[in-house]
């Protein structure tokens, strides 16, 4: 199989090589940091011209996330949208997709720093929710138990870098599922300084595949350093 069960919190998880998280028992399909918008949010801050296709293929992948789980929950973790311009600059088309894939299931939009305020679309917003033993919000706290988002983690490689859940005995933070969305390295210290010891970088891509997230360099264990 290409995903990689685990546990965590006491919950039987899945990370599916696209980014997405599946908790099969609570029929429930979690992505982060969709940022909808950004190659219009790009263009019209900067006058970068990213390919406009952002949108079609995110939620073309979120789409084939939501078919091949059976999802009966879907929480979007944060940065759904780029900005609220963002949003408002959306297509008809791509709102009507995203009401599409709501219907018949509860989808709760948590908020993000990118798009704080509730916006004018179907689902449940709320600044966190929990669910059994999980917490879910943007941004990582204190709380065990907790699946964050945010900081778009990615695990330096020999050929380059690959976006990676990150998930020690008390955090779980999510890659971003966006199109064009960069990415954190694991060995940042803002990402450092958050997990703990043993902590593991399950990768995105062909298949999602867990290995130790400090990597071994010049000879150096790969344990935590001191907090």
């Amino acid at each position: 199989m290409n995903t990689y069960p685990f546990t965590f919190a006491g919950a039987e998880l899945v990370a599916r090589p696209s980014g997405a998280l599946h908790w099969p028992e609570a029929g429930l399909l979690c992505v982060s940091d969709l940022h909808l918008g950004k190659s219009a949010r790009q263009a019209r801050r900067n006058g970068v011209q990213l390919p406009p296709y952002d949108v079609e293929d995110t939620l073309a992948r979120l789409e084939a996330e939501v078919e091949a789980t059976q999802a009966r929950v879907v929480i979007c973790l944060g940065d759904s949208f780029d900005d609220l311009q963002a949003f408002e600059a959306l297509p008809p088309a791509a709102l009507d997709w995203i009401t599409r894939l709501q219907a018949g299931r509860r989808w709760i939009w948590i908020e993000g720093n990118h798009d704080p305020g509730p916006v004018a679309l179907a689902g449940d917003h709320l600044a966190q929710f929990r669910h059994g033993g999980l917490s879910f919000r943007h941004i990582a706290g204190d709380a065990a138990g907790e699946v964050s988002g945010h900081y778009h983690p990615k695990l330096r490689l020999r050929a380059g870098s690959r976006a990676c859940f990150l998930v020690d005995a008390q955090r779980l933070i999510m890659p971003a599922f966006g199109t064009y969305t960069g990415g954190l390295r694991c060995d940042d210290p803002a990402l450092d300084r958050l997990m703990g010891d043993g902590a593991l970088a399950i990768l995105t891509g062909a298949r999602a595949l867990a290995v130790p997230m400090r990597q071994n360099r010049s000879g150096r264990a790969a344990s935590r350093r001191g907090r």
